[in-house]
């Protein structure tokens, strides 16, 4: 692991990324004064699937954009998978050079 002051190279996993997102879900949940209850009916999920979200971290992408939406925090997926932002121009140029592929592999 790499780490210094404030960032470890650790925070970029999955299952840190996931827990952080519950940690912010539920903060916000309570600052909005929703039980899980009240969370998961506005939400049109049922409690157990948002109870397992903040106990166990598992949750479906429909439902998590479901809570979402109840949350007012839609904007943040709308910024995955957008294109990247280059840092300087050469950058630009060493990737202008790469062949575009139109397709995925096939990994049979």
């Amino acid at each position: 692991m790499i780490a210094d002051n404030n960032f470890t190279l650790d925070t970029f996993n999955p299952v840190s990324i996931v827990k952080g997102i519950v940690v912010r879900m539920r903060a916000r949940r309570l600052e909005l004064n929703l039980t899980q209850k009240g969370l998961a009916s506005k939400a049109g999920v049922s409690l157990g699937t948002l109870k397992r979200f903040e106990n166990s971290h598992e949750i479906s992408l429909k439902h998590l954009l479901m809570i979402a939406v109840v949350m007012d925090a839609t904007e943040e997926f709308a910024l995955l998978f957008t294109k990247r932002q280059y840092e300087s121009i050469e950058e630009v140029l060493k990737l202008s050079n790469v062949k575009k592929r139109e397709r995925g592999r096939r990994n049979d």
